[in-house]
């Protein structure tokens, strides 16, 4: 794919300012310090577009990407960072959950999830609450560069044994920001999914 023509569009801490122009949104979900802006920039081959930090927990709203003008990425909020306050953490949690429950143009769900460690309790609420949704989901393992392929191959089986004990079936794809691998499957993915791209 060529070079994605994006720019940074609106950062949302209320639902009232959602975007309201019915472009299909791209959702990606992690936690803090999963690698969202580095995956983020890497498939929009923008360095530095979705900031970075090496402080977990920078992002702080729904911060929205137009892409192509033709539809948005969506960078949300990390969860699990316990330096933020509870008060924070369920004010950002309400807007989420009701955003990945209720929001109509929401495409899809990209669940990052860090290859290097067996899902946490965090992520499998994450699972928890896209089970029986009807948005579709599916999981990036992150920084799969950063380990063998043995290891990627046993990451990719403690994902599936976490989604099989929930009954779903959930695409799961390494991914590296660094190497490339995996953003071409991913791209597949979202083309097909929220434009309609076979």
């Amino acid at each position: 794919m060529k070079k994605p023509a994006a720019r940074f569009f609106r950062s949302v801490t209320r639902w009232e300012d959602l975007p309201d122009d019915g472009l299909p949104e791209v959702a990606f979900a992690g936690r803090s310090n999963v690698g969202k802006s580095s995956l983020l920039n890497a498939l929009l081959r923008a360095p530095g577009l979705a900031r970075t930090s090496s402080t977990p927990g920078k992002t702080r709203q729904l911060n929205f990407f137009r892409v192509n003008e033709q539809l948005y990425f969506v960078d949300l909020p990390g969860y699990g960072y316990a330096r933020t306050s509870q008060e924070e953490r369920r004010l950002w949690g309400r807007l989420i959950t009701r955003y990945l429950q209720e929001r109509p143009t929401l495409a899809l769900v990209v669940h990052l999830i860090d290859s290097r460690h067996p899902p946490t309790p965090l992520d499998e609420a994450m699972m928890d609450l896209m089970r029986g949704q009807h948005v579709p989901y599916l999981i990036a393992l992150t920084k799969a560069d950063k380990v063998s392929g043995n290891r990627r191959a046993q990451a990719v089986r403690e994902v599936e044994r976490a989604l099989q004990a929930r009954a779903m079936e959930v695409p799961i794809i390494p991914t590296s920001a660094h190497t490339g691998l995996g953003l071409r499957d991913l791209w597949r993915w979202i083309e097909q999914v929220s434009l309609g791209k076979s």
